[in-house]
């Protein structure tokens, strides 16, 4: 394919190679944000188009606000790897991928501008709105492949995208003391929060077991929902957030 008519009107295309078909003619039914964490936003660009990297997203939203839309959304762009979510494994069948640039963890996590953040923010309402997508639906890919990846990260801005819309969300429980979890307990509380995460779509098998992938759960659980502090130590304040977030999901209203 050399190049397709965009979904989102404002994007510009620069066409990928690397995409398949949707299995079972799925439609999207979740989104993925990931940051490029690359030194630079054409350089991701470049990479993201190139047949030798095997790798692209629908879209890359440039530091500026340029969005650059790759993968036609018919199509399944190859972005989450190896996944998880709500006991659906072929993400990328399910999803539109979003590329933000940025450096990331390699690059010392520096901020994202206001503008490149809001032009994901109203890519993300277009998406929402074309495809009927659940707020609880929007996602990071730490989410859906803990401890494999660690992005968009702990500094990306979820509470914004919440206020204008996008995405689920609820104050993070403030930080204190009291009984906490971590790896290497077992036991009834471990399989309650082990079923508290696996209700809400984290992919971590309820065995009561406080093990390496519950750590891991519950650090990507922490970075995109208390991100203060993101250490894997299930503390009341990730144990409480966790519960308001199910709580205030509409199908549990």
């Amino acid at each position: 394919m050399t190049s397709f008519l965009p979904d989102y009107q404002r994007a510009e295309v620069c066409a990928s190679p690397n995409f398949g078909d949707r299995a079972d003619a799925c439609r999207p039914d979740m989104i993925i944000l990931h940051y490029t964490g690359m030194p630079s936003a054409q350089g991701a660009q470049d990479w993201l188009c190139s047949p030798e990297s095997q790798v692209s997203s629908h879209y890359l939203v440039h530091e500026d606000g340029r969005v650059v839309q790759m993968v036609p959304e018919s199509k399944r762009a190859w972005h989450a790897g190896k996944s998880i979510w709500a006991d659906v494994t072929d993400i990328n069948s399910r999803s539109i991928g979003i590329e933000i640039a940025n450096g990331g963890h390699p690059e010392g996590l520096p901020d994202f501008p206001s503008m490149q953040i809001q032009a994901v923010i109203e890519l993300c309402l277009d998406c929402v709105e074309r495809h009927q997508i659940r707020a609880e639906r929007v996602l990071a890919h730490s989410d859906v492949a803990p401890i494999r990846k660690v992005d968009p990260g702990e500094n990306f801005p979820w509470r914004k995208l919440h206020g204008q819309g996008v995405g689920h969300w609820v104050e993070p429980t403030p930080i204190g003391g009291g009984r906490y979890f971590q790896r290497g307990e077992m036991g009834a509380p471990i399989e309650a929060l082990q079923s508290m995460l696996a209700l809400y779509g984290y992919g971590v098998e309820i065995t009561g077991n406080y093990c390496e992938m519950t750590e891991g759960v519950v650090a990507a659980f922490q970075r995109h929902f208390r991100p203060l502090k993101v250490d894997g130590v299930a503390d009341s304040s990730t144990i409480d957030t966790l519960h308001r977030l199910l709580v205030a999901l509409p199908r549990y209203r």
